[in-house]
């Protein structure tokens, strides 16, 4: 039998939003659970809802979804059924996003959503394998007085916090919107990454990197319109933490044939792949690996770079990102794909 390179390599994950691990199934389970009425009874009717044509209509999707997350129970369930997902796609190390504001606006206290968040988080380090941080995400299509708000509600828990992003409707939303937030987080300790270069144009990941300060850039597809903003991106090794199914399901390319990640790899950038929301846009991370193989043609030692960027662009210390490097340059090695 043929050995299976993308299921063999060591994994992380570095653009991945807990609410958009929201399957049907267990939606339904919670709304049962906290007798919140969802406009459909069945798994069936609740996946054909989960269809889309933009990123706006998905977004408005995905806050209807929320309302059944309402307990620090819910927010662990939430977490843990994606963490037992991602140990099968070997996954060992997840960089995990959550957005307070979807939750708070609803009335759910903010040591609901962490807590549960966290304590799911922690344990998947004994009984999964698998190290984590949490990333809080202002929403770019509310005021920046607000995101302040949530940060400043979010500093009791700065130790369970690791970094700030920026999601959301991006049109219309430049990063420079929240400046001063982020000149604050930053200074409180948090790292900073940000949504940019999605359906907004290049201007907006210059923004991000100079305004922000943002050490990763998420998806980031667009910089190709810029040859200047590549070459930066390509000299500082800004990681890119692309979504190749999110992209095709929100129609920024009509195929997977389409997608430029071949091309931003070819052009030394480091490119990471990464699920988004994958129970709305059908495929976990493993799903994601195999489309590029399939549709862009990426071989054995493009997969391996870009497993190699996911560990390279991780948060993790020194010393943990050289334990993971050598693990899938094991892994490479067995296959015979190429260890740089």
């Amino acid at each position: 039998m043929q050995r299976d390179l993308i299921a063999e390599i060591p994994k992380a994950e570095l653009h991945l939003h807990i609410e958009g691990t929201l399957e049907p199934e267990l939606m339904l389970a919670l709304g049962e659970r906290n007798r919140v009425r969802l406009p459909y009874s069945t798994v069936e009717e609740a996946r054909e809802a989960y269809e889309f044509t933009d990123l706006q209509s998905f977004l408005n999707i995905y806050y209807d979804g929320a309302q059944v997350l309402l307990t620090e129970e819910d927010f662990y369930d939430l977490t843990w059924a994606y963490l037992e997902r991602a140990r099968r796609d070997n996954i060992v190390h997840a960089e995990i996003f959550f957005d307070p504001q979807t939750h708070t606006e609803r009335g759910v206290p903010l040591q609901a959503v962490v807590s549960g968040i966290r304590a799911a988080l922690d344990a998947a380090g004994s009984e999964l394998g698998i190290t984590t941080s949490l990333i809080l995400c202002f929403l770019r299509h509310l005021s920046a007085a607000q995101a302040m708000a949530a940060l400043e509600e979010a500093l009791p828990w700065r130790e369970a916090i690791v970094g700030v992003g920026l999601d959301s409707s991006e049109i219309g939303n430049p990063p420079s919107k929240f400046t001063a937030v982020f000149d604050r987080a930053r200074a409180e300790g948090f790292l900073p990454v940000a949504h940019a270069g999605e359906e907004g144009p290049p201007s907006y990941i210059w923004e991000a990197l100079d305004l922000l300060g943002a050490r990763r850039i998420d998806h980031g597809v667009r910089c190709l319109e810029d040859e200047r903003l590549v070459e930066r991106l390509r000299v500082e090794q800004v990681p890119l933490t692309v979504c190749p199914l999110s992209n095709v399901k929100l129609r920024v390319f009509d195929r997977i044939e389409d997608h430029t990640l071949a091309r931003l790899l070819d052009r030394g950038l480091c490119v990471t792949v990464n699920s988004d929301d994958p129970a709305y846009f059908g495929g976990y991370l493993n799903a994601n690996y195999r489309a590029v193989r399939d549709a862009l043609a990426v071989d054995a030692d493009g997969l391996i770079r870009l497993a190699r960027n996911g560990f390279v662009g991780s948060f993790l210390d020194a010393g943990a990102k050289r334990r993971h490097l050598a693990a899938l340059d094991r892994v490479a090695a067995a296959h015979g794909a190429s260890l740089t």
